[in-house]
């Protein structure tokens, strides 16, 4: 084939249907083109674009395929998970276990101690002139010689006694309570009153019957929920 030959045929082309051929396929790349701008950044599917055009009698399909998507690293921070605080156990309480301060006890009067306390071993009684048990002590003192309280607490009773004569009870609580004996007929004090240690409750008297044969003293006991105890196990030695 010459070159004359070759050139009729292409003027034929552009002459005919050719012509419009080839402006099919300049407009649908164009319009291709324009779709892809107008996308910007939008993300394409990923699925070819067939443009097809005809060549005389054949048809010419054109592929155009969508730009590749650019990957994109984005960092994300994820914040460490707060761990949460443990609570701090309460600090157990601590027990004062010390044992309580021994009861304060004081004589009740000044004066020597004439008969001791017994229970078990009978000794003389001078005024009754036989043996017995004595459930306190005997203190010596002048007559009308002031007597105090031993201890804190409260008069609970008061009372004319047929052997002991004028007495004074008072209750320390916890079962412990005091008495007083051989007083003046009136004492100091009466039921219900608060008293303290060095109190003055009554006066030494004479109204002991069972002990009337001895020199002025005071009679002081001490009972513990109702039973006799020495009374020298409290005082201070």
């Amino acid at each position: 084939m010459n070159s004359r030959s070759s050139g009729g045929r292409l003027e034929t082309f552009f002459n005919g249907k050719g012509f419009y051929i080839v402006l099919f396929l300049c407009a649908a790349v164009i319009g291709a083109s324009a779709w892809m701008m107008a996308a910007g950044e939008r993300a394409m599917e990923e699925s070819e674009i067939s443009v097809m055009g005809r060549d005389g009698d054949e048809w010419i399909e054109t592929v155009v395929l969508p730009p590749a998507e650019e990957s994109v690293s984005v960092e994300v921070t994820v914040p460490a998970e707060e761990v949460p605080a443990v609570p701090e156990e309460p600090a157990e309480p601590v027990w004062n276990e010390e044992e309580p301060a021994p009861a304060v006890y004081v004589w009740p009067l000044d004066g020597e101690l004439v008969r001791g306390y017994s229970t078990e071993t009978l000794g003389y009684d001078t005024t009754m002139r036989d043996w017995r048990i004595h459930p306190g002590i005997d203190i010596d003192a002048a007559l009308g010689s002031p007597v105090s309280a031993a201890h804190e607490g409260v008069v609970s009773r008061v009372w004319q006694d047929d052997l002991y004569g004028t007495v004074v009870c008072v209750d320390h609580g916890d079962g412990v309570a005091t008495l007083y004996a051989n007083l003046e007929e009136r004492p100091a004090v009466q039921v219900g009153d608060w008293v303290e240690p060095g109190c003055v409750i009554g006066a030494v008297g004479t109204s002991a019957l069972c002990e009337i044969g001895q020199h002025p003293h005071l009679h002081f006991a001490v009972t513990v929920d109702g039973m006799n105890d020495d009374p020298l196990a409290y005082l201070p030695a």
